[in-house]
């Protein structure tokens, strides 16, 4: 019996510890919906701090909402297939208030370290999307 070349094995072992190919469109999906959701956001809340005047706060507050259904809609519809109702946005809320929770936790941290600005945003990113997009995905959308 011949040894499987070595190559080969460690493509086998690459692909089994990689998601599938369906759960990897989902992720770049999920991930170019959060750079639109983002862009959403900036888009209301520039023009309502510079054109009128409001506060950073209302604004962004504003901004979120908007953009917290525009990610709704994205992700809903493009990212993981599914029909928009009443019960799975509460549920994408509540994830995406735990991501804000965890986005301030972890920027608390990263100051309480005297860690730099950049420090904290990577490692929002290396916590914050996984942990949505597991939610959403085993939760949200279930």
């Amino acid at each position: 019996m011949a040894m499987p070349h070595a190559s080969s094995r460690a493509a086998g072992a690459l692909r089994a510890c990689l998601p599938d190919p369906d759960t990897l469109g989902r992720l770049l999906r999920f991930g170019i919906s959060g750079l639109l959701a983002t862009g959403i956001h900036v888009a209301v809340a520039t023009p309502l701090i510079f054109l009128l005047h409001a506060s950073q706060v209302s604004a962004n507050g504003i901004a979120f909402v908007i953009a917290n259904i525009g990610s709704y809609l994205l992700n809903t519809l493009w990212s993981f297939g599914a029909t928009p109702g009443r019960d799975s946005y509460l549920r994408f809320l509540a994830v995406s208030l735990l991501g804000l929770g965890l986005t301030l936790a972890i920027s608390a941290g990263a100051q309480a370290l005297a860690a730099g600005y950049w420090t904290g945003l990577v490692a929002i990113l290396a916590v914050v999307p996984p942990i949505t997009f597991a939610l959403h995905r085993s939760w949200t959308y279930r």
